[in-house]
């Protein structure tokens, strides 16, 4: 969500609990517009926190011109000082999927692996050493999965030049309330899967300048999201159950929209069994 209007869309969030003290909303309204300037970022995300046994991680992501561009992603332990995380890479999201259990609090905290595919059990041969992941490269692979699953745009919010550049639309000015309530109406904020396999057919309908992405209606499991009306209705509150604790608002016919998220990290994997 931006940082501008962090305070106004924390507490649109906030009705499932999940949220920032008064004096970390204080501190962070300051110390993002900082991040802004001295990174010299178009625009600052606060992405939200993930909670590890020891302490907590709190997450900003810095987007230039191109918003498909890969993201610059920092963290804080105290909301005061940033770190910038290395770029995320496959080999990372693969090592980061084998990990179970919490986040630590801790950055330089090594993980053992445990399952060995053929390429590390070769590498412990010549080294004679432990594969081992560190917890500041677990944190950036799992801030890239939660963005490729559920980090969501409402349609129309985005815009692809024909040049490939993706830019916010300036016309957009919301969905009506009735488009709000369908998950057809939002898109994943990534690089699209399941456009690429519709057929022409299906794409003669679709405006390729905001229907570059896909939405969320084909989202395996089937009942993955809930969508609710908080705040007397006024609000659309969409709520992961694959990723619990990230959460999306949007204002009907307003600009305001974001995502938040609050959790401890983990995927839900028993989500199957649960629907």
């Amino acid at each position: 969500m931006e940082a501008s209007s962090l305070p106004a869309a924390l507490d649109l969030v906030s009705g499932g609990g999940a949220g920032l003290s008064p004096e970390k909303r204080a501190v962070l309204g300051s110390s993002l517009l900082l991040l802004q300037r001295d990174y010299r970022f178009e625009r600052v995300w606060f992405w939200g926190c993930i909670q590890g046994v020891c302490g907590a991680y709190y997450i900003a992501e810095g987007l230039g011109p191109d918003r498909a561009a890969p993201r610059s992603r920092l963290y804080s332990l105290n909301c005061v000082e940033w770190s910038l995380l290395p770029p995320v890479t496959e080999e990372m999201v693969t090592q980061a999927g084998q990990l179970k259990g919490r986040f630590q609090g801790d950055p330089s905290f090594e993980y053992e692996y445990t399952e060995r595919n053929a390429e590390d059990a070769e590498r412990l041969f010549e080294d004679g050493k432990e594969p081992m992941i560190k917890e500041e490269a677990r944190l950036v692979a799992t801030i890239e999965q939660i963005d490729r699953a559920v980090g969501i745009i409402p349609r129309g919010a985005f815009v692809k030049t024909p040049l490939g550049s993706v830019s916010e639309n300036r016309n957009f000015e919301g969905l009506s309330l009735a488009e709000a309530k369908r998950l057809s109406s939002y898109f994943h904020f990534t690089e699209p899967v399941n456009l690429k396999n519709k057929t022409l057919l299906e794409k003669a309908d679709l405006d390729p300048s905001t229907d570059f992405l896909d939405s969320l209606e084909h989202d395996i499991p089937q009942g993955s999201w809930t969508v609710q009306l908080e705040k007397g209705g006024t609000v659309v509150v969409l709520r992961s159950l694959l990723w619990l604790g990230l959460t999306f608002y949007h204002v009907p016919m307003t600009k305001q929209y974001g995502y938040v998220y609050f959790g401890n990290g983990e995927k839900n994997l028993d989500l199957p069994f649960m629907l």
